[in-house]
């Protein structure tokens, strides 16, 4: 993916994946993801559609390893709901990227620092 700014189109798509797979992530339960807490923080969709970057907040935050593998492990059954869900709207469900978003232990850092 490049650096442009995203189209309308896009950032529209990329708010519906992110409303759906917060949904299908939240509907599996937290039991699922070894009672971390998972948020869809971003997604970031490629110019032609097909590939959607997802970044997620797992909490608490030693979970991270054990919540990205079970996210890559179940990502063909997700993109599956995805599809199920998107269908009406796009021609083809994009391949899911899980990355970890870090913002928030970059800012938990930070507030640590702030405090010695």
């Amino acid at each position: 993916m490049d650096n442009k700014p995203a189209g309308t189109r896009q950032l529209k798509v990329a708010r519906e994946i992110q409303r759906d797979l917060a949904e299908i992530i939240r509907s599996k339960g937290m039991a699922t993801f070894g009672g971390a807490m998972v948020t869809v923080s971003e997604v970031r969709i490629s110019p032609d559609l097909s590939i959607a970057k997802v970044f997620v907040s797992i909490f608490p935050s030693d979970k991270q390893g054990q919540v990205m593998n079970i996210l890559e492990d179940n990502k063909k059954a997700i993109r599956g709901e995805l599809g199920r869900q998107v269908s009406s709207q796009l021609r083809i469900v994009p391949e899911i990227d899980f990355m970890l978003d870090t913002s928030l232990d970059y800012a938990q850092h930070i507030e640590e620092l702030l405090r010695k």
